[in-house]
């Protein structure tokens, strides 16, 4: 096999071209599908939420154990620690402080603050990695953040208690690829995406537990159908294109592609009826869709490539 080193100029730039274009690919679908879980929230709306959460990554974390054979690289206590973190932050405290956070006010302020997680990742990214930050890249950060809440925005007021809510499940967004890029090189986007799920699994259980008592009751056929689409769809298909994003692009690229999310839920929240696509909101993805152009450009900085 060829050092990269080796390879001629106009070769290595053919490379670099093909992998923006598979972490582009990735980022898209993961997002999309994420953006599309709007289509299931409805059908388990009257599911306890925690045992709903629990079902979800338990049939997450069989489908990918499935798709690995069992065999699972092994961990050392750094990589156990730091997707032990990753799943309490980035899986279950993000998932409690959103709910938590609507309570307190709507789901679209909430959303806009979530939206802001491409800056983070612009910023903290590199820095973690110990690269230098990309002006660039952080200036189309902002232009993809402005983009998603002008998709999402809806006039809405917020508490303190909201405002600190919507910042904590910022924070945690921001962990669930902060705290994966460090594993994706050795473990590849598989592995962590199996680990995240199995370690969320003895919290969220604690949760559910807490929250809805021990006795767990039946979902029906459409709940049961929606929590499989969860697992499957947006958890294990989901997951493993985001870390093959992350992996391909860096940390702080991957993190444009937030914006797809708000566009994905509007798409399928028009689909079904319950959302207008205003020229206001066209505009605005136009605007995130710049942004991720701005940020994609072929002399921004990349990651190494993540196994295959």
């Amino acid at each position: 096999m060829l050092d990269p080193g080796t390879l001629p100029r106009g070769a290595d730039a053919q490379a670099g071209v093909s992998a923006n274009l598979r972490g582009s690919l990735a980022a898209t679908t993961a997002l999309a599908l994420v953006g599309s879980l709007v289509a299931a929230a409805d059908v388990v709306e009257g599911y306890p939420l925690a045992a709903g959460q629990a079902l979800r990554y338990l049939l997450a974390a069989g489908v990918l154990l499935l798709l690995a054979r069992g065999r699972l690289p092994r961990l050392s206590p750094r990589e156990a620690l730091g997707l032990a973190a990753l799943a309490a932050t980035g899986l279950v405290l993000f998932n409690l402080f959103v709910i938590e956070g609507v309570r307190e006010t709507d789901p679209a302020t909430i959303g806009v603050i979530v939206g802001c997680v491409p800056v983070v990742l612009a910023v903290a990214g590199p820095l973690l990695a110990g690269r230098p930050v990309s002006t660039w890249v952080v200036a189309a950060a902002v232009v993809v953040a402005a983009g998603a809440a002008g998709v999402q925005w809806a006039d809405g007021g917020i508490t303190l208690a909201g405002l600190l809510l919507a910042l904590g499940a910022l924070a945690c967004e921001a962990c669930f690829s902060l705290l994966a890029a460090p594993h994706l090189k050795r473990l590849g986007p598989l592995a962590v995406s199996t680990y995240a799920c199995v370690f969320a699994l003895p919290m969220l259980a604690a949760w559910s537990l807490i929250a809805d008592g021990p006795s767990l009751p039946l979902p029906t056929p459409e709940e049961a159908a929606a929590i499989a689409y969860l697992g499957v769809a947006v958890t294990t298909i989901g997951f493993v294109a985001w870390y093959t994003a992350v992996g391909l692009l860096g940390v702080e690229r991957a993190g444009l592609f937030s914006g797809v999310l708000p566009v994905s839920a509007l798409a399928c929240s028009a689909a079904l009826g319950v959302a207008e696509v205003t020229p206001q909101r066209l505009a605005a993805v136009a605007v995130v869709a710049a942004g991720i152009t701005l940020g994609m450009r072929t002399d921004a900085p990349r990651a190494a490539t993540a196994p295959a």
